[in-house]
């Protein structure tokens, strides 16, 4: 059997993939990125970071330059991919990562954090600061926020999250910053796949009073689920012990607050944010 053809040396990896077919583009178009950002209205560095893979940029962005190229399909397509790379994640994530896309439904559990899909871009930072610094958090931050890609669009699965209170009450330094996560809640409870309970600190103990947890309904019907607490993140794929956790769940929202009294809760810790000072 004659040795299998190599068709192109590009990566296989969509984000990497991404930024080699940027500069592609660019060269066969003969732009430098000077001119580029002049013709397009962005600083010229933002493309020198997206062909150099230490950002995916905006959609917008992406548009653009597909516009400007003649590639608006396949461009678009290729940034697509990449938002959704599960090599862009830490390791101990990717198979989670990879099965969240898949997801037909999903419901999750958060202890004392916004979960991932519901965080904004300053949350993000401040949250993982504490473990990467410099071009690798900035990646970790467009990784995460690239997330909630998936719970926008027409098509998007239905997403229920039980918040603890400890999650409305444990604010970022920032308090503009805290201010536009809670606003984000808000807007993202309104959309109709996601349906969001606080669970108040007046419930009382419950079946995971310490483990973040989210499942997943996969497209073959089976269920998993993923828990993390400080120390470890562990996928779950037995069926004992995902209904095991289930059934803990279910109790557990029986005692969380409906969505319409946890948005009046939720509004009632945004009016003790203090608002940005007047000039």
């Amino acid at each position: 059997m004659p040795p299998r053809r190599v068709v192109t040396g590009r990566s296989k990896e969509p984000r990497k993939r991404f930024a080699e077919e940027l500069r592609l583009l660019r060269a066969q178009k003969g732009d430098s990125l000077r001119k580029l950002g002049e013709v397009l209205g962005w600083d010229a560095s933002l493309f020198g970071k997206m062909e150099s893979g230490k950002t995916i940029g905006s959609p917008e962005v992406v548009e653009a330059l597909a516009q400007h190229y003649g590639a608006e399909e396949w461009l678009l397509t290729l940034w697509e991919l990449a938002v959704g790379d599960p090599t862009q994640f830490l390791e101990q994530y990717r198979r989670y990562m990879a099965l969240e896309q898949e997801a037909m439904s999903l419901w999750q559990y958060s202890v004392s954090a916004p979960p991932g899909l519901l965080q904004t871009p300053g949350y993000a930072r401040e949250a993982l600061t504490t473990g990467v610094k410099g071009e690798k958090l900035d990646q970790q931050v467009e990784a995460r926020i690239g997330r909630r890609k998936l719970l926008e669009g027409d098509d998007a699965p239905p997403f229920r999250v039980i918040l603890s209170e400890a999650v409305l009450r444990t604010r970022l330094r920032d308090p503009q910053e805290w201010r536009k996560q809670l606003e984000y809640l808000m807007e993202a409870a309104e959309r109709p796949n996601i349906t969001l309970h606080v669970l108040p600190f007046s419930a009382g103990p419950h079946g995971l009073m310490n483990t973040d947890t989210m499942f997943l309904r996969l497209l073959d019907g089976h269920t998993v689920a993923y828990t993390e607490n400080d120390d470890r993140g562990e996928l779950i794929q037995e069926n004992g012990r995902v209904e095991g956790l289930q059934r803990r769940y279910d109790a557990m929202r029986d005692l969380a607050l409906s969505p319409a009294e946890s948005r009046k809760f939720i509004i009632r810790i945004l009016e003790e944010v203090p608002c940005e000072p007047s000039i």
